[in-house]
């Protein structure tokens, strides 16, 4: 910490924040996240592989036009505020858009199972989205290749398993810690784990939105919980790029 005598009282209280967080993304899966990951191995070989077909289609051709084909989502990027300034802005933009797909899971889960399959890839662009915005407010420019495929292994990260969690965190500190290393291609992703991994984290709950009427309560709470975990996801990712940054500026200003 002697490190970081400059920080002020906001950055200070983030940094804690962050080397906590750090420690929780290393840990190993627990006894029940692994009871869990069997359960929900067993739910997806009940359903119809069509169903899974269907849903991994769906998600790929959405990732991939809302990341390298779309020019609709690549705002400016925003220079010279403070990090206090920018989170407490991720923050407003999150409770826009918690609200948003809290309302959208509300109509979908009223129709079932037809509304739930509409939810996926509603709720996937509003989540890109977001991860759009956070990433112009931190200042990093998402019209660079580069950084969309960062943002959207923060994406990953958010929803991957216990068990894909670790290899995830490792692959965005190294980026963090050296943003030379990011990639200049799509060729890092892996479609077929960023696709099952998504669908694993939601298929449960899910499930529960597939049922008429009762899926609408389930979809908004549940849409209202995933947009809190990635925004605290993406809040920490960042945070890790800008505590790396006072890193190497620091070692530049020591050579």
């Amino acid at each position: 910490m002697d490190n970081y005598q400059q920080l002020n009282h906001y950055e200070l209280s983030a940094l804690r924040k962050l080397k906590a967080w750090q420690k929780e993304m290393l840990q190993s899966p627990g006894f029940f996240s692994r009871i869990g990951k069997n359960f929900q191995n067993r739910i997806n070989r009940m359903i119809p592989e069509k169903v899974h077909n269907t849903i991994t289609g769906i998600i790929k051709k959405m990732v991939e036009t809302v990341l390298f084909t779309s020019e609709l989502f690549k705002p400016e990027c925003i220079q010279n505020k403070t990090l206090e300034w920018r989170e407490n802005e991720v923050k407003k933009r999150n409770d826009y858009y918690r609200t948003t797909a809290a309302a959208e899971g509300g109509i979908t889960g009223w129709t079932g199972f037809a509304g739930s399959l509409a939810d996926f890839p509603a709720l996937l662009a509003i989540k890109l989205k977001f991860l759009f915005d956070v990433a112009s407010i931190y200042g990093y420019d998402t019209k660079q290749l580069s950084e969309r495929i960062f943002l959207l292994h923060v994406f990953k990260l958010a929803f991957s398993s216990p068990q894909g969690q670790k290899e995830t965190y490792h692959i965005i500190e190294q980026w963090a810690k050296n943003p030379e290393t990011l990639p200049q291609d799509q060729s890092v992703i892996d479609w077929y784990q960023f696709q099952q991994e998504y669908r694993d984290y939601l298929d449960i709950a899910k499930l529960m939105q597939m049922i008429p009427v009762v899926g609408a309560a389930v979809g908004i709470v549940v849409n209202y919980k995933l947009m809190n975990k990635l925004s605290l996801t993406a809040i920490m990712c960042y945070r890790m790029r800008w505590l790396y940054a006072i890193d190497r500026h620091k070692e530049s200003k020591n050579e």
